[in-house]
Formats: C-alpha cells, structure tokens, sequence
C-alpha cells in the first residue's frame, strides 16, 4: 500500500478517535442507575467524571460538580488523569500527523523529516488509544464492583456503600434504588465511547507506524534518472569518407 493512503487514513482515524475520546471525557453518563427491579421513579441517575447528574421526567435537570482532588479515591483519579493524558496525546498527535502528510508540501522539508513526524504521531496515538481503553476499563470494573456489590448488600451493605462511597468518589449513596439496599449503576455510554475511540486511535497509531517504514523504503530507492546509453549512429557516406581518409593517409606515408 502507497505510503500516503497509510498516512491519510490514519489522519482521518486519529481525528475520528481524538473527537471521540474528548466527547467521552466531557460526557456525564459514565455509569447509569440500574432501573431493573426498581418501583417506578421520576428521577433518572447518572454519573461522570466531572458531574453528578439527576434528571426528572419533567425535564429538570440538576448536576453537582465533582470539585477537588482529596475527596476521591486514587482509582477515580487515575481514570480522570488516564482521559485528560489521552485526550492530550490524541490532539497532539493530530497536529503533527497534519504537517506529516506527504500532499502537504512544505519548504525545506526533506522526507525523512516527514516519515519521523508520522512515526512520532503514531506513537502518540497508540499511547492515546490505550489510555483511553485503560480508563475506560478501570471505571468499569469500579461499576461491576459496586454492581455486585449492591446486588448483595445483605451481606454488610453497610460497609460495602462506606467502602464504594468513597472508593470510586462518585457518590454511589445518591439517590434511591433498591429497597433496603444499595443503588445500582450500569455502563453509561461514555464507557462505549472511550473503549471505541480507543480502539480507533490504535489503528490509526499502527497505519502512521507502517507508512514511516514505506516513507524510509522509498527515500532509500536512488533518486537521480536513469541513463541510457545510444551508440553514436553514422551515416553510408560518413563512413565511406573516413575510409578513404585514413587510406590516403596510409599512402602519404609510404
């Protein structure tokens, strides 16, 4: 495959992946309330990295900013750190895969230059898209955790809505759910978002990855045209001429 296919698809890739992990990070329905089972209620729970949100069947909606660092856990933190280095390695990665692009013709800009800035944006990317697969995972083993948890609240549901409370910082206590026991929460889908942004973002790493071995293949070949040699042609006369010349010359000597 042409070294620039390579390199505009994985432009249009890592673009696609980059928007998508920012939309995950902003968006609040990381984890959902889990309505089965539940009395029928006009609340509708969901929950983010950033914001608390309840939402009423009249439309009402009210959220509650996640503020500070000291008041959640290290898990939590590292899910916000894990998106926001991704977020930055996407973006960045995007501005330097746009200067690599061999249709965009720079001035003093050898090739070489160029297949190191794609290799260099897909390193990015790569880093990106597993800081975006890996936060998205950790929350959502935090959701599995208290989802089970909730499920089996009878056995020190007390402890457990202390521990969770506290452990993933998203504030599992807020709002009803199951009588006698915890809330429970579900993926929301800022999860999906994430681990497909991610995954987008790999690709895209790998397809600028093999275009700088294709760019370096071609900047190897020999660059100067080839030249192809043509015997000098004469004509009957000319020769017949520079015939007799040398003759003559043979008998001045003699």
């Amino acid at each position: 495959m042409a070294p620039s296919a390579l390199q505009n698809g994985g432009f249009i890739l890592g673009l696609i992946g980059a928007a998508a992990l920012i939309a995950a990070t902003a968006m609040n329905k990381w984890s959902v309330k889990d309505r089965q089972g539940d009395v029928v209620t006009s609340v509708y729970t969901y929950k983010g990295l950033w914001q608390d949100c309840e939402t009423t069947t009249s439309g009402f909606t009210e959220c509650r900013p996640l503020y500070g660092l000291l008041g959640f856990s290290g898990t939590f933190q590292a899910v916000r750190a894990l998106m926001i280095v991704g977020v930055v390695l996407a973006v960045l990665g995007t501005v330097i895969s746009v200067f690599s692009l061999s249709c965009l013709t720079m001035n003093k800009m050898e090739d070489t230059t160029k297949a190191k800035m794609s290799l260099t944006a897909g390193i990015m990317f790569i880093i990106a898209g597993v800081c975006g697969i890996a936060g998205g995972s950790i929350y959502a083993h935090q959701i599995v955790s208290s989802f089970m948890m909730s499920s089996y609240s009878n056995y020190g549901g007390g402890y457990e809505q202390g521990m969770m409370g506290g452990g993933m910082g998203m504030g599992m206590g807020m709002g009803g759910g199951m009588s006698g026991g915890l809330p429970r929460y579900t993926f929301g889908p800022a999860l999906f978002v994430a681990w497909i942004g991610g995954g987008v973002l790999l690709i895209a790493g790998i397809l600028k990855s093999v275009s700088f071995k294709e760019m370096v293949k071609d900047d190897e070949k020999p660059r100067y045209p080839g030249v192809v040699y043509k015997p000098q042609s004469h004509s009957q006369t000319e020769v017949i001429d520079h015939h007799m010349e040398q003759r003559k010359g043979e008998q001045k000597y003699v």
